[in-house]
């Protein structure tokens, strides 16, 4: 693979993408922003990870396809981000390190590997972006940032659902209750977190119940968007700190007109605008990491959806490149 440093970088490292100068994007081996590939063990800084599942599906399946999906979609991706005047290759060491072994008609069994793959990567201080597979898979690894950090996390999550529904057909974890467990399981700071794009319709006022009890902060559309608009939205958000911060971000968070391939598509949600925008402005000095998830190529129209995931992961290797450890 040929590898072509960032014009401008400060960093003399390996860990740059194959030039679409030298190699027409169109070719060579598929990786998450034509980065190199290479061992979880290697010298990297942040690590993007494919975890293909989606045993915790309600609807539509497929979301254990949206690792390549995104891979094929990162032959348009790129390194220099003009809203931080920054490439995020003079700032970090970031690889693609494959995909996490999943089990695919097993569920809590995947979720032991998840933790064990995760488990080991944090334990060598490397930070990981994963692109899932359906939601389900953001408990297993909050269990281990959860250890990692020795304490709960504040939680970002973009989502059109709650994620704290009950038990559905009698099974406690499905991709419609990961915020209920890593509440219950002390995994997040309930009242330090905050739920963005959250709209109906809902089955019951009573789910509503659970994020009213543990005081989540609940930004839907309208707020964003009419009460009090996306810039006064902006400026509500709160100063994270040097708190550990967990960014989650379920791509049905958007309208199906700019996320058509995913599980459970809600209509009135945000535009990829308004989420970059919202991402931009965070202010995070310790993101120890993130997912971007429910991306389901089988129903994607001209890749847009794998191209949202593309754009998400850029702007999380940002807010990495920005924050420290």
């Amino acid at each position: 693979m040929a590898n072509n440093p960032t014009a401008n970088s400060s960093i003399s490292h390996r860990y740059h993408p194959t030039s679409g100068r030298e190699v027409p994007r169109f070719a060579g081996i598929k990786t998450f922003f034509r980065l190199p590939y290479v061992d979880v063990k290697e010298d990297y800084d942040v690590g993007l990870v494919g975890v293909p599942f989606d045993g915790g599906a309600s609807y539509r399946p497929g979301q254990r396809f949206a690792p390549v999906g995104v891979r094929e979609a990162s032959s348009l991706g790129r390194v220099f981000h003009m809203g931080r005047m920054m490439a995020f290759t003079q700032k970090l060491k970031v690889a693609d390190v494959g995909d996490v072994p999943t089990v695919p008609v097993d569920l809590l069994k995947t979720y032991e590997r998840i933790q064990t793959w995760f488990g080991n990567g944090l334990a060598l201080g490397k930070r990981f972006i994963a692109v899932g597979g359906d939601h389900s898979i953001t408990l297993p690894i909050l269990r281990e940032v959860r250890k990692h950090v020795g304490k709960p996390v504040r939680l970002i999550h973009f989502d059109a659902h709650l994620d704290t529904y009950p038990a559905a057909w009698d099974c406690e974890y499905h991709h419609g209750s990961f915020a209920r467990h890593a509440v219950e399981e002390g995994l997040i700071d309930a009242k330090g977190s905050i739920q963005i794009g959250i709209r109906g319709p809902l089955a019951g006022g009573d789910d509503l119940d659970f994020v009213k009890k543990h005081g989540i902060r609940v930004a839907t559309v309208d707020e964003i968007r009419l009460r009090p608009g996306l810039e006064g939205f902006i400026k509500s958000l709160p100063d994270f700190g040097d708190d550990p911060v967990y960014i989650s971000f379920d791509v049905d968070c958007l309208d199906p007109a700019y996320a058509p391939g995913t599980g459970t598509p809600v209509p009135g949600g945000l535009t990829t605008f308004e989420t970059q925008q919202i991402l931009r402005a965070l202010k995070i000095k310790r993101l120890v990491g993130a997912d971007v998830v429910e991306i389901n190529p089988a129903y994607d129209v001209s890749d847009i959806t794998q191209l949202v995931g593309l754009d998400v992961a850029f702007e999380l290797i940002g807010l990495m490149a920005e924050s420290k450890r």
